[in-house]
């Protein structure tokens, strides 16, 4: 009587691939999720070379040990779906050929463990037609897995490149970002400079020749002395307010020990210009990587001063900088009527600039609401951090 172990390898094979190992989430949770083969594709992949030549041997050592127990247990049990994992992992560690080896030798195995046991047929024909499906289910086996490990390697392939690129484009434009910032900074140093050796000095001329007319009139006794004196008080506090302006403008290249006097400096401008109490308390001896990084503190505490003035309606503003915990932190503190509510806020340009510098220098921003009122803005920067 023909025994149907074929057609059992039919049925039960499903059974027995859907049983293989899943995807163990903690081995492949670092990896992106377009990236994150299943566990036991990862470790046969042939990617892997070392494990090549391991499951090679573990493949043909697995059929070996599944014909010993066919054999042990007699030809009226089928153990030929067992077949599919070392033909599974034959194929994964050296590709369809290899797999395809091992798939015939599954199934002369099998054949020889059932004569071994005490098989025997009627027709020859029958041992051949069982042998010829288990192998050609074997081989749909073999087509389907290395065409699944194809189309992962090739995913695979195109994520690292697709990475590759998004790295070298985001390089790029961050690169580009901080050329664009260093452009911006030499204009405003070009203007600086201009406004100080062009209309400043021109000025200055201006105000010599209304002095020289205002002693001319004083001489002679004219009535026009006073209108005199005011032109030349006009073009003196217009003298002085291009400079305060080309200072501000030209305080691009801030020397190294710069930082504090440079920040005191702000807060007396402040506080004349705008009429606040603008005060400044910090360490005389801080410290940076190189003038691009004091220069973008700088940049910081003057915006958020700004914002203090313009925008908080502040009456007091305190700057200070300070070491803690190894790194340098720069707060500036106000009175104001202090950020408005979450649903309200749309974070304007110069916070998004202030955040942006921050970043460029390796350093956290922070703005907050105090809580007895008023804004904090906090820039912390590590002191071994240095500007790119």
């Amino acid at each position: 009587m023909v025994r149907p172990r074929a057609l059992m390898s039919n049925n039960n094979g499903p059974k027995e691939a859907a049983s293989m190992p899943g995807v163990p989430q903690g081995r492949a949770a670092h990896r992106p999720p377009a990236a994150r083969p299943a566990f036991w594709m990862e470790a046969v992949s042939t990617s892997h070379f070392r494990y090549r030549g391991l499951m090679a041997g573990t493949a043909l050592a697995l059929v070996a040990a599944i014909g010993s127990v066919d054999y042990l247990t007699g030809y009226e049990i089928s153990f030929l779906p067992f077949y599919f994992l070392p033909v599974c992992l034959a194929t994964a560690a050296l590709g369809w050929t290899f797999g395809v080896v091992t798939a015939a030798a599954s199934v002369a195995t099998w054949i020889i463990g059932d004569f071994a046991a005490g098989a025997r047929y009627s027709n020859p024909f029958v041992v051949g037609w069982n042998a010829l499906i288990a192998f050609a289910v074997y081989l749909v086996v073999v087509r389907l897995l290395s065409g699944l490990l194809a189309a992962h390697r090739e995913v695979e392939e195109r994520v690292r490149e697709r990475t590759t690129a998004l790295t070298a484009e985001i390089a790029e434009r961050e690169r580009l970002e901080r050329a664009v910032i260093a452009i911006g900074e030499r204009e405003r140093c070009a203007i600086g400079r201009d406004l100080h050796d062009g209309l400043g000095q021109h000025l200055t001329g201006t105000a010599l020749v209304a002095q020289a007319h205002r002693a001319r009139l004083s001489a002679q006794q004219s009535d026009e002395v006073a209108d005199a004196r005011k032109i030349v008080a006009l073009v003196e506090e217009a003298i002085d307010q291009t400079r305060k302006l080309a200072k501000g403008l030209l305080l691009v290249e801030i020397a190294r020990e710069g930082l504090p006097e440079a920040l005191r400096d702000l807060a007396a401008v402040t506080s004349r210009q705008f009429g606040v109490a603008c005060t400044f308390h910090g360490d005389d001896a801080a410290a940076f990587g190189d003038s691009a990084t004091t220069s973008h503190l700088y940049r910081i505490a003057q915006e958020a001063v700004r914002n203090a003035v313009r925008h908080g309606q502040a009456k007091c503003v305190e700057i200070e900088l300070s070491h803690q915990d190894g790194a340098v932190v720069l707060t500036v503190k106000d009175n104001g009527v202090g950020l408005p509510p979450p649903s309200a806020r749309t974070d304007g340009l110069g916070l998004q600039i202030m955040a942006h510098r921050a970043g460029l220098i390796g350093a956290s921003f922070r703005i907050a609401a105090q809580p007895g009122g008023g804004t904090l803005v906090a820039c912390r920067l590590a002191t071994q951090a240095s500007s790119p």
